[in-house]
């Protein structure tokens, strides 16, 4: 049992509002569910919708073809209606202009009757419970909690929608839920807190802004510092002194302001300063598309700042592993004294996924020296075989040290010198070797013996694990989906290098691809790339597979 309803209008009619309490519900029915949003950048007007996916079984990306539209303007019904399934059905105003006019409400009738013009969003959901025959109660108990102002008005809109139409759909009653209903952003947020956060700095950039509210509604009853800075230049700075402090640090933004942390960035490399820096992509160049996805960001990542300087980048591939790779990415930030970045995008920030509850049990260890343990004279930036030198905080410490963003010598001191500055330079390279005993391999899901092989990284995941389950061609079919992006994992590519490799990403030039050919040298055979701002999903692959092969 699968069910996709699509909730459009224009931004402010509402909608995120009823998709709210709509997800929320039928996470409480026990249904799995996924949504997803596409909304333009601004505060009024355009055209937005929502996307509600459930069933009794996991889930783990959107669709494109709907069973229910639920319009609140006619231009949602001129976009969407085109998408319905065969036996798919409209609930819209009756003074709209759409055909079978079977679910029709009226809106306007009644929300001018209740004295609520407002309220016209929550009388179509009132319909909606009532098609799906869901639980009421369970809907007049998140209204309660969920709206504070005209509550009686928009419990009766609710009502009389619910009146208005018959049941067409049966409820299968309700399941076991030890589930949770989360999206990428609070994941990496919650993530965050879990693995010992103390401060975060941020200047607000779409598609990254909503870590920065969750964490501020958080910092509290968490105990930590939300700063927002007055760009991101001043954003990454403060994260990178508390965390020259000892404290564990982290900012986000997106591509743009990525872009200006890059000096930044060097500045990390160099003093050997642990930090997280998440950044949530969308689709560019400058302002580009500020509300919309894309994975365009990963080459310029892979070199971003002036010269060489080690660095790990991590793509979470759905909300749980979100959180799970945000606690990771400070682990081996501390263990390596490098910056991790966390490569999200709009999609995977902005969805909502059921996942298993979180295990919020997480052992925190800041790989800290201790006076007693280190050689004298203390040498900040000590040569080792693994180029992970003994970390003392200043102020926590009886012995000097010194940081310097020239290049320095192993006590922190200014060096120019040739020898010095080879060997330093090696050093700081080495940790990305040492690296690799810490990386994970990509997920695999499919044959065992594939004829082909889809490859792709972060949220593309969802889509992959839904193409393997559903193709129907003649070809053996395997997907391998990497979280772990650079240093990029090789032992599972180099099984599979004589298959048919496709690359599946959202950029055009398919940068990912490129990094595996100049890691490894192994060619993709095909590639399929989507870049129009919106997430690829298991029938956008399917159709080119079936296509081609």
């Amino acid at each position: 049992m699968k069910y996709n309803i699509l909730i459009g209008g224009a931004a402010g009619q509402g909608m995120n509002t009823i998709t709210k309490l709509l997800s929320k519900a039928l996470k409480r029915h026990g249904y799995y569910v996924f949504v997803n949003t596409v909304y333009m950048s601004r505060i009024r007007g355009g055209h937005n919708y929502f996307q509600i996916r459930f069933s009794d079984q996991p889930l783990h990306t959107h669709e494109n073809s709907i069973d229910v539209l639920f319009a609140l303007n006619q231009e949602t019904l001129d976009l969407h209606q085109r998408r319905l399934k065969e036996n798919g059905i409209i609930i819209a105003d009756e003074d709209l202009k759409f055909d079978p006019k079977e679910f029709a409400l009226p809106i306007k009738k009644i929300s001018k009757a209740i004295g609520n013009k407002k309220a016209e969003n929550m009388i179509l959901l009132g319909g909606l419970i009532k098609l799906f025959n869901l639980d009421y109660d369970i809907f007049t108990d998140l209204v309660s909690k969920s709206i504070k102002k005209d509550l009686s008005s928009n419990k009766e809109a609710l009502k009389q929608g619910y009146d208005s139409l018959k049941p067409k759909f049966l409820f299968i009653g309700k399941q076991r839920d030890d589930n949770m209903l989360i999206n990428g952003n609070t994941a990496i947020g919650l993530g965050a807190i879990a693995a010992g956060l103390g401060v975060f700095s941020a200047y607000p950039m779409t598609p990254a802004a909503s870590i920065m509210n969750y964490l501020t509604h958080q910092q509290k009853k968490m105990g930590i510092i939300v700063e927002q800075a007055e760009d991101e230049i001043a954003a990454i700075h403060i994260a990178l002194g508390a965390s020259s402090a000892g404290v564990r640090a982290m900012t986000a933004s997106s591509g743009g302001g990525l872009s200006l942390m890059v000096e930044a960035l060097g500045l990390t490399a160099i003093t050997e300063t642990p930090l997280v820096i998440t950044d949530v992509m969308r689709p560019g160049p400058a302002t580009g598309l500020p509300t919309k996805t894309g994975q365009g960001d990963l080459s310029f990542l892979l070199t971003a700042s002036q010269d060489e300087l080690p660095r790990m980048i991590i793509a979470p591939r759905d909300p749980e592993d979100a959180y799970y790779q945000t606690i990771r990415a400070f682990d081996l930030a501390d263990k390596y004294q490098l910056p991790v970045i966390v490569l999200s995008d709009q999609y995977l920030a902005d969805s909502q996924k059921t996942i298993p509850l979180l295990n919020t049990k997480v052992e925190i260890n800041q790989y800290l020296s201790k006076d007693q343990a280190v050689e004298l004279p203390y040498e900040r930036y000590k040569i080792t075989p693994s180029g992970v030198s003994p970390r003392l905080i200043p102020g926590l410490s009886e012995y000097p040290i010194i940081a310097d963003n020239h290049e320095h010598d192993g006590f922190g001191k200014i060096s120019e010198d040739p020898v010095n500055r080879t060997n330093m330079h090696l050093k700081r390279l080495q940790k990305l070797r040492s690296l690799e005993a810490d990386l994970q391999e990509p997920h695999y899901f499919g044959d065992e013996n594939p004829d082909i092989v889809l490859i792709g990284f972060g949220s593309t995941e969802g889509a992959l694990i839904e193409t393997i389950e559903t193709y129907s061609g003649q070809k053996k079919i395997g997907a391998l989906v990497f979280g772990d992006v650079y240093p990029l994992p090789t032992q599972k590519l180099i099984k599979y290098k004589d298959k048919i490799l496709i690359n599946v990403e959202l950029n055009a030039t398919g940068q990912f691809s490129r990094l595996i050919r100049m890691e490894t040298g192994i060619h993709c055979t095909e590639s399929i790339l989507k870049f129009d701002g919106l997430q690829i999903n298991a029938e956008d692959i399917l159709e080119v597979l079936h296509e081609k092969f």
